[in-house]
């Protein structure tokens, strides 16, 4: 069998998107070593630059590079390599079966189609198509996915997104979850903790908020309930700073909040700390560190931050809505999203109750648990047999 696979998003790490395409890279080559259960498959991954130089690849894996002409990294060239010039690799090579990780226009008549869909973001929130280019593309992504031969939901939510927006059948739609990278998962070392709170001058017990400063991540809401605690216990002493990662993107308005701005129109600039972009290397320590993680997220495809904090054992906060219940379940505390006095509420529950933190501490550990790459890759690989 020839499996062919996009694996494109390895060149953007820094998301969601990138660190799914890593991990199931990883662990697809480890069950060919493991196991040999690869041995009588042809992969190629098709890529816009070659893998990263720790990601090992077995004999039978093959990679194809390339791009068009057009090479300004843009909406024009990502149609361009998604619904032209990948479909005639697909068949040059001879796919069988081909994985699309991410929702793509990909669009496939000469092998068996299966697409990873996260989200269907745009289609839920219409601002995000705030040009011709982007409702384009948008257009072309949902009519590939009614095309595609099986869906593979990283999420309930998402899979209730795709019936009852893009009408799909449900018998066309597979969930299975899908984890956080390992790096949050090892127990962080005390060094590490103080090189990287010097780096950001903390100190351990600041609450933590971020996962991107897009405005349904909600970040607004956060700085408007650490007001309400700061005009209400800020006197007392008791309430620590707020620390909040993620880069702000002016290109991306009015989709971005203006953390700063918003903080100094509050009042509340000198005790918040705006960590800006944090590196992936530095997130564990910053979790582990912090007394609560706050992530009143509108809407998410999965909610990996939340997962992330679980791993480090960090209580959570965070919003009874679309996924975000299916990763916490009765492991995190949930808010209303829409008050930020309900916000507020919550965490001063959680700061002011040490059994509270104990308990979410532990519950977390053990609700990361049940997430697993080895679980994801084997029930893709399933569905990729079934459909050979």
């Amino acid at each position: 069998m020839i499996i062919g696979i996009n694996a494109s998003f390895v060149r953007k790490q820094n998301t969601g998107i990138g660190q799914v395409t890593l991990n199931f890279l990883r662990k697809l080559s480890e069950l060919k070593v493991q196991s040999g259960k690869l041995k009588d498959v042809e992969l190629f991954l098709y890529l816009e630059e070659k893998l990263p130089k720790d990601i090992k690849l077995p004999k039978n894996f093959k990679t194809r590079v390339f791009l068009p002409k057009y090479k300004r990294d843009d909406l024009i060239r990502k149609i361009w390599w998604e619904n032209y010039l990948l479909p005639k690799k697909i068949k040059e090579d001879k796919c069988d079966v081909f994985l699309s990780l991410y929702q793509s226009a990909t669009i496939i008549k000469d092998a068996k189609h299966i697409m990873l869909v996260h989200d269907i973001i745009p289609k839920l929130f219409p601002k995000y198509l705030n040009n011709l280019r982007k409702k384009i593309y948008q257009m072309l992504v949902h009519s590939a996915i009614k095309k595609a031969d099986k869906i593979i939901s990283i999420s309930h939510r998402t899979e209730k997104d795709l019936i009852q927006h893009l009408s799909i059948d449900a018998a066309k739609i597979s969930v299975a979850y899908i984890d956080v990278d390992e790096i949050y998962k090892k127990e962080v070392l005390e060094k590490e903790s103080q090189r990287v709170l010097r780096k950001y001058k903390l100190k351990p017990g600041y609450i933590l908020a971020g996962g991107g400063l897009e405005v349904r991540k909600n970040i607004k809401g956060v700085l408007e309930a650490y007001k309400i605690l700061q005009e209400k216990y800020g006197q007392a002493g008791w309430v620590p700073k707020l620390a909040v990662y993620g880069k702000l993107m002016p290109e991306l308005a009015p989709l971005v909040t203006d953390a700063e701005k918003i903080a100094n129109e509050l009042g509340i600039k000198k005790n918040v700390k705006l960590l800006d972009c944090v590196p992936q290397n530095d997130l564990p320590v910053l979790y582990k560190n912090a007394s609560v993680f706050v992530y009143p997220s509108f809407y998410e495809g999965f909610g990996m931050p939340v997962l992330e904090a679980m791993n480090q054992g960090t209580p959570v906060l965070t919003s009874k809505t679309s996924s975000l219940p299916e990763v916490g379940s009765d492991a995190v505390l949930y808010c209303d999203p829409e008050k930020s006095d309900d916000i507020a509420a919550v965490i001063r529950n959680i700061l002011n109750n040490n059994h509270i933190k104990a308990a979410l501490s532990l519950k977390g550990k053990e609700r990361a648990t049940h997430f697993s790459w080895n679980k994801f890759v084997g029930k893709v690989m399933n569905i990729i047999k079934g459909l050979s």
